[in-house]
């Protein structure tokens, strides 16, 4: 699967392990992620991509503007629906 920004990705290690993210930046080999909520747009968290598993959803760009647009597009995950 290909990285790109707006790609869904799960937290494979440290605390946020199991957590979904949406990926801001790629500067390889690491990451830019936040989930809108424990890391919010103003201080969003660089993984590794060796930490992260990616998954076959890419928000489209307006769909990562806000903290609440982020929470809003990962809610079906978060629930379990794509595990």
């Amino acid at each position: 699967m290909e990285w790109e920004i707006g790609r869904v990705v799960r937290s494979l290690a440290g605390r946020d392990k199991g957590s979904f993210l949406v990926v801001l930046e790629l500067a390889p080999p690491y990451a830019v992620v936040c989930d809108g909520k424990h890391r919010p747009l103003e201080r969003p968290k660089r993984k590794k991509l060796l930490h992260l598993a990616p998954t076959g959803t890419v928000l489209p760009q307006e769909a990562v503007k806000t903290n609440g647009k982020i929470r809003k597009a990962l809610r079906p995950f978060q629930d379990g629906a794509h595990r």
